[in-house]
């Protein structure tokens, strides 16, 4: 049985951080005004719209911060630790614990996110540079749309030397600060990240 168990976690825990992950780059696309005509934009905005609909009814929006999609992540971010604690065959956990650990799980998830999409910005710039296809892709369109707004204010305080943009380093610096922040400040253990999607 806790072999059953283990292995219905592990397919919840994956189904789940992926339609979690789809939540989030939606509250990033929004955040970042992206483009949304670009066809992944409407692919996110197909796939997460039936939920965030209901959630809006009750959770409006505020100066272009779409907080209905961030109350559906954290709901579901707290469902899935309920769900995954039974599956492992633990106690249900206290209200405390599931807020507390919901809502930084979806932190992590978001700055999880930026640092990833920072990546593959920088990854993805140098191959159109040395290919010399200047017609970027869809996906990089998105990714570059997604970290301008948190590299903007870093560019006018460390402007680009010449072809070299520093900005991605300190923003680097800062996500791993606030990754540190969470895992040595709360104490996360390899059983917490077993059951916190996103850490």
């Amino acid at each position: 049985m806790e072999v059953i168990g283990n292995s219905a976690a592990l397919i919840f825990s994956t189904v789940v951080g992926i339609y979690l992950f789809f939540i989030v780059l939606r509250f990033l696309l929004q955040l970042a005004r992206a483009d949304f005509y670009n066809p992944i934009s409407q692919s996110v905005f197909k796939i997460t719209d039936p939920m965030i609909k209901v959630f809006r009814n009750f959770i409006p929006g505020y100066k272009g911060i779409d907080f209905s999609t961030l109350a559906l992540a954290f709901c579901i971010e707290c469902i899935a630790i309920v769900c995954l604690i039974t599956l492992y065959g633990g106690a249900i956990p206290s209200i405390n614990f599931v807020i507390t650990w919901g809502f930084l799980g979806v932190l992590h998830f978001i700055v999880t996110a930026y640092y990833y999409a920072l990546i593959g910005s920088i990854v993805m710039s140098f191959v159109m540079m040395f290919s010399g296809n200047m017609n970027p892709h869809p996906i990089l369109q998105l990714v570059v749309q997604i970290t301008e707004p948190i590299m903007a204010p870093v560019r006018k305080i460390i402007p680009p030397m010449g072809s070299i943009d520093f900005s991605p380093i300190f923003i680097f610096l800062f996500i791993g600060l606030i990754r540190d922040i969470i895992y040595n400040s709360f104490g996360v253990t390899n059983q917490i990240a077993l059951v916190v999607i996103g850490l």
